[in-house]
């Protein structure tokens, strides 16, 4: 059984450790908030929903913190932080029966 991760605390540099194609992917699926610094030095933290990297422009959209939806331009992504909580992590199939392995080796079970 694979070790779960959690992407939680991650900040990548996009175009040294990956591009911003990858980031916003993983952000996309990432249950929890980002933050996502644009070329302007602008920040907005929420939600990414949608992403889509198979047009002329890709782009990725976003709510904020007060539910306002953002579209921004792949090419105006300078950094993307995993700042949220992970609300997914440890809850896997595989996360629940060692944790039910592990309720059931204690007497008190």
């Amino acid at each position: 059984m694979a070790e779960e991760t959690s992407l939680q605390g991650w900040a990548p540099v996009i175009g040294v450790e990956t591009s911003v194609g990858e980031v916003v992917d993983r952000a996309f699926d990432y249950r929890g908030d980002v933050t996502v610094v644009t070329a302007s030095g602008r920040e907005l933290v929420g939600y990414v929903y949608n992403r889509d990297a198979h047009v002329a422009q890709p782009f990725l959209q976003m709510f904020d913190a007060d539910g306002g939806s953002h579209q921004l331009s792949y090419s105006d992504i300078r950094a993307i932080r995993f700042t949220g909580k992970d609300t997914a992590a440890g809850t896997s199939y595989e996360a629940w029966l060692r944790r039910k392995a592990e309720a059931g080796s204690r007497p008190d079970a």
